[in-house]
């Protein structure tokens, strides 16, 4: 069961400047997903990180808010909440392969992201992983969005330069 493993789970960053994250998160079901977004909103507190929550339909949606927010607003990362539970048909592997895969192409492009869409096969799986005091996947999603932010600011001034040298 993977409730009884031991992980290793790296220090929060810390930030000389300010950072926004934006909280993009599925309401489908909104006490998994409160869940999620609570865990979230209480890792970003502890880097003093300033956030904004916005919702979207469902989880294929959360991709296009990420590109909209990138592309218009003024944000430094992204947290993707969302649940989708698998049901009688196929409906589930779309659901969680196409937004999955949107939201890793993001992360391709540079946007740092952390992506914290259940994909469980059943409620009580979801309840486990959603719970801040337990598996807290939404506190981890911003965790990880905030390492990238880290990262991109860390890199962010070096060039590799371009053409021949002298």
């Amino acid at each position: 069961m993977a409730g009884s493993e031991s992980h290793y789970i790296l220090p929060l960053p810390t930030f000389d400047k300010p950072v926004r994250l934006l909280i993009v998160v599925a309401p489908w079901y909104k006490d998994i997903t409160d869940n999620l977004v609570a865990g979230a909103q209480a890792t970003a507190a502890k880097c003093g990180t300033t956030v904004e929550v916005i919702e979207v339909p469902g989880a294929l949606e959360i991709p296009t808010a990420i590109g909209i927010a990138e592309r218009m607003g003024d944000f430094d990362g992204y947290v993707a909440l969302g649940c989708v539970i698998r049901g009688e048909t196929t409906h589930y592997e779309t659901v969680c392969n196409d937004s999955s895969r949107a939201i890793t192409l993001l992360g391709l492009q540079g946007l740092c992201i952390g992506n914290g869409v259940l994909t469980v096969e059943t409620l009580a799986q979801a309840v486990v992983r959603a719970d801040p005091a337990d598996q807290d996947k939404g506190g981890g999603a911003a965790a990880a969005a905030l390492h990238l932010v880290a990262l991109s600011r860390k890199w962010a001034g070096q060039t590799k330069g371009i053409g021949f040298r002298p």
